[in-house]
């Protein structure tokens, strides 16, 4: 890769919020990401991977992260105990790849830290929603084709 590239990237990752940046072209990658000053490194988890086509000069993923839980809902329903998953984004909810497809969990189903969960669509970009918690999952929050916004609680992982 092209080092004008690496320090275009660079650039676009300081003037951004963003934790981390992956971009890879073909058989080249390249990941970069930033602790802010001040903090103790911690691996931010769960990351969505997105492809980009090659000719695409924007970034290729985003960081998804989780922050504690408030006892209640957007709509004042009290959630059940356990791990909140929140979106990373505003978006587009789908709990399924596809229309005709099943969803990618269910209540009651046990997942890995990982496990693709659903997907939102953000400006024409589908990314990943992964499991940031093992468990079973007690609550999906959110209903497939509705809008949600930053930071809404989407899944109660137990």
């Amino acid at each position: 890769m092209d080092l004008r590239k690496i320090k275009k990237l660079i650039d676009i990752l300081e003037e951004s919020n963003l934790a981390e940046l992956e971009i890879k072209e073909g058989e080249e990658s390249v990941r970069l990401s930033r602790v802010p000053k001040g903090a103790a490194f911690a691996p931010a988890a769960p990351v969505t991977h997105v492809q980009v086509p090659a000719a695409a000069p924007t970034p290729a993923s985003a960081p998804v992260a989780s922050t504690p839980a408030p006892a209640l809902a957007a709509g004042g329903k009290e959630l059940p105990p356990g791990h909140v998953l929140r979106s990373p984004m505003v978006g587009t909810f789908y709990a399924s790849p596809n229309p005709e497809a099943p969803a990618f969990v269910k209540v009651g189903q046990t997942v890995k830290v990982g496990d693709t969960l659903a997907i939102i669509e953000a400006m024409k970009m589908f990314n990943q929603i992964e499991a940031d918690a093992a468990g079973t999952v007690l609550a999906v929050l959110a209903s497939s084709g509705q809008p949600v916004e930053f930071d809404e609680p989407l899944f109660v992982i137990g």
